[in-house]
C-alpha cells in the first residue's frame, strides 16, 4: 500500500528515499516487506505524499498491527508453521467458503469431533490432542466475533461426510446437530452434496478453501486464495486463473448441492436413522 501511494504521488523509491534521509536499501525493505514498519515512518511516508487522512490512519493502524502475535502463537507447536498463515488470512476475510468431501469443516466441528480427528494420527499424546482441540475451539470464535464482523463461511459437505459416524454415536448425534445448529447463524450457511449426484467436474478437486478479502480505505481488496491442504504441508494459489477454476469448481458443486433447507433436513434424517440404531 505504501508503495503504490508512492507511485499514485508521482515519486520514485530514490527521490523519496532523498526526501526522507534514508537509504535506498530502507525504502526497499520497508516496500517489500522484508522488515517491520515503525508507525512513525508511515507518518512520514503518508505526508510526504499527500495521502489523505483516512488512508493514512488505516495504514498507520496496520503497521501497529503488525507487531502485535496473533492469538494463535499462544497454542506454540500445537499449530504447523505451514498453518499459520492459513490461520492468520482466515482471520483477515470477509468470506470463507469450503468444500469438503472427507470431513467435517473445521470450524464447524465439535470439540469430542475434533479430538477423534486429531487422535488419528499415531504418536500423539493427549496433551498434544487436548491442545490441538483448543485451538481449533479458539478458531471457531471467528464466525460470532462482532468486530471487525465475522466473515460469512459457506460450507459444501458430502453425503458421505455425515454419514460416516465416530465411534462415539452420542458425540457423532452431537456433532451433527451443532453442524445444523451452526447452521442457523445469519452468516453461515451448509448444504451437503448427495451421493446420487456422482462424478461431476470438480471430483478432481479434492478439498478446498477460497478466501475473499475486505477492501482497506480506497485501496481494492487483496486477491483471493485458494487454501489446500495435504499430510505434509499446503498450497495457496492467487493467480486470476487459479482462483477462476476453483470459482468454477464452486459453482459446480452449488449446482448439484442440496439447498439449505434440504440439506437440513437431510441431516435430519441421519440423526433419526443414528438414534434408531
Amino acid at each position: 500500500m505504501l508503495r503504490q501511494a508512492r507511485e499514485e504521488a508521482g515519486i520514485n523509491l530514490e527521490a523519496a528515499a532523498e526526501a526522507l534521509e534514508w537509504s535506498r536499501a530502507k525504502m526497499y525493505r520497508l516496500e517489500s516487506g522484508q522488515t517491520s514498519l515503525r508507525t512513525h515512518d508511515v507518518t512520514l511516508m503518508c505526508q510526504h505524499y499527500g495521502t489523505s487522512g483516512e488512508l493514512t490512519e488505516v495504514m498507520v493502524s496496520l503497521a501497529r498491527e503488525s507487531k502485535s502475535r496473533g492469538w494463535w502463537h499462544a497454542y506454540g507447536e500445537a499449530i504447523p508453521a505451514w498453518f499459520e498463515l492459513y490461520v492468520g488470512l482466515e482471520a483477515a476475510a470477509r468470506r470463507v467458503r469450503q468444500y469438503e468431501p472427507t470431513l467435517i469443516p473445521g470450524l464447524l466441528q465439535t470439540a469430542e469431533y475434533a479430538a477423534v480427528i486429531f487422535s488419528a494420527k499415531a504418536g500423539r499424546s493427549q496433551d498434544e490432542v487436548a491442545q490441538k482441540v483448543a485451538l481449533r475451539m479458539e478458531r471457531q470464535k471467528l464466525l460470532a466475533r462482532r468486530s471487525p464482523k465475522a466473515p460469512s463461511f459457506e460450507a459444501i459437505i458430502d453425503e458421505a461426510v455425515i454419514r460416516r459416524p465416530i465411534t462415539d454415536l452420542d458425540a457423532w448425534r452431537s456433532q451433527l446437530a451443532h453442524l445444523v445448529n451452526a447452521a442457523q447463524r445469519p452468516n453461515v450457511s451448509v448444504r451437503v452434496l448427495p451421493l446420487g449426484s456422482g462424478p461431476h467436474a470438480a471430483s478432481v478437486a479434492g478439498s478446498f478453501i477460497m478466501l475473499d478479502f475486505p477492501a482497506v480505505g480506497t485501496r481494492p481488496a487483496e486477491p483471493s486464495t485458494v487454501y489446500s491442504e495435504s499430510l505434509t504441508g499446503s498450497l495457496y494459489l492467487d493467480k486470476p486463473t487459479e482462483v477462476a477454476a476453483y470459482a468454477d469448481a464452486w459453482s459446480t458443486l452449488l449446482d448439484l448441492s442440496l439447498g439449505v433447507r434440504e440439506s437440513e433436513d437431510l441431516i435430519g434424517t441421519v440423526i433419526k436413522e443414528t438414534f434408531d440404531e
